[in-house]
């Protein structure tokens, strides 16, 4: 099916018109691609699609985007993808871009340092909102319940604890399924020593622009789970080890991710502009989205195949569960990063937005900024 059918010109109007509008995170794009593949256009019928959702959610990496990548593919060939996933990355990374210009700045105005006091004392309870929602599929799929809470709970305490290792901790329980696998005589594991390994050692012991390449490659090609575990992958390599930002600037940073249109995973455009400025940023979403297009260039072809695999979906029922796990594990030290009283009271009421009044989490977060706004022009102290 990757026969040119629809023209270029269409797939950056329509692709764009999606990273323009598709607040929300994933749900959102699904959607909206859906909308537009399936219900209006009818490029792709409802098969094909559920099967590239599915197929996506076996990869490693940022879901909706691969989706994105995939339907391009479907419709108008590999041009497509190039076309339509910078269309679809585009609009939200320069909004991403030009929003970290003016919150990262040396002395932004005080109405901005108080909205992202607010926004970002909410963050946590957004994570333990994305983790709790990812839960009950992945459960629903677990071969064993055991195994799966065992999985949780080794990516909760790495994200609590050893921020930068997690990539392995990811790594290490999805081998360990497939090694279980084959003691239940189900499925033969092959295990090979990984480049990832590799690079995590030499993007661990430098800094400059290789370590904020490695950072931007964690988040782009180890991220499983969705886009909130890109902050376990990214907090303890931005605020503590290479200093790129205060803990405040990250929570700023991924706030300003979930409240602008496109891929979650823009984040990491933000961590790149605190580390390099304008050539970092572009830098960080480069190297973090190149997986997502070179999986669908090369491999779109053996989606189906993958999808069927019973060695891909090992993999993903033993590094999910690890991906949910840091997702809420990494509610801690964002919690822990307040430092004043009043960004307690607005977490609180976050939580109360997100569980009891389920509100989206764009409008907590845009109501958060809010209360930072009106609280620091009230007199309140800035963390």
């Amino acid at each position: 099916m990757s026969e040119t059918r629809v023209g270029l010109g269409e797939v950056f109007v329509q692709w764009g018109r999606i990273g323009c509008i598709g607040l929300g995170g994933p749900p959102t794009h699904i959607a909206l691609l859906r909308q537009l593949c399936v219900d209006r256009r009818q490029w792709l019928d409802r098969t094909t699609f559920e099967d590239a959702v599915a197929a996506c959610n076996l990869l490693p990496g940022p879901a909706s985007t691969q989706l994105a990548l995939l339907c391009a593919w479907h419709v108008a060939g590999p041009a497509g993808v190039l076309v339509g996933g910078t269309a679809f990355i585009g609009p939200g990374l320069i909004v991403i871009l030009g929003l970290a210009a003016v919150f990262l700045a040396a002395s932004p105005p005080l109405w901005v340092l108080g909205a992202g006091a607010g926004a970002g004392a909410a963050v946590a309870a957004v994570a333990v909102h994305a983790g709790l929602s990812l839960a009950p599929a992945s459960w629903g799929r677990a071969s064993s319940h055991r195994r799966w809470i065992v999985y949780g709970l080794a990516g909760g305490v790495a994200a609590a604890t050893v921020g930068p290792w997690l990539v392995l901790v990811l790594l290490a329980c999805g081998a360990l399924e497939l090694v279980f696998r084959r003691l239940d005589g189900r499925q033969p594991p092959v295990l090979h020593a990984s480049p990832v390994l590799v690079l995590a050692a030499v993007g661990a012991a430098t800094g400059g622009v290789l370590a904020l390449a490695w950072v931007a490659f964690k988040v782009g090609a180890l991220s499983y789970g969705g886009g909130f575990v890109i902050i376990p992958l990214m907090q303890h390599d931005a605020v503590e080890h290479y200093r790129w930002m205060t803990d405040r600037q990250f929570l700023d940073a991924v706030a300003l991710g979930q409240v602008t249109p496109g891929p979650v995973v823009l984040t990491v455009a933000a961590v790149g502009y605190a580390a390099a400025g304008l050539g970092g940023g572009v830098l960080a979403a480069a190297v973090a989205f190149a997986p997502s297009f070179a999986f669908v260039l090369l491999g779109a072809r053996h989606f189906d195949a993958v999808r069927r695999s019973p060695k891909a979906r090992a993999l993903l029922d033993g590094a999910g569960p690890a991906a949910i796990g840091a997702i809420l594990g990494v509610a801690v030290p964002l919690a822990l990063a307040l430092g004043q009283p009043w960004q307690l009271a607005v977490l609180a009421g976050a939580t109360l937005c997100l569980f009891a009044l389920r509100r989206s989490v764009v409008t907590t977060l845009l109501l958060a900024g809010a209360v930072g706004v009106i609280a620091v022009e009230l007199g309140a102290s800035l963390p």
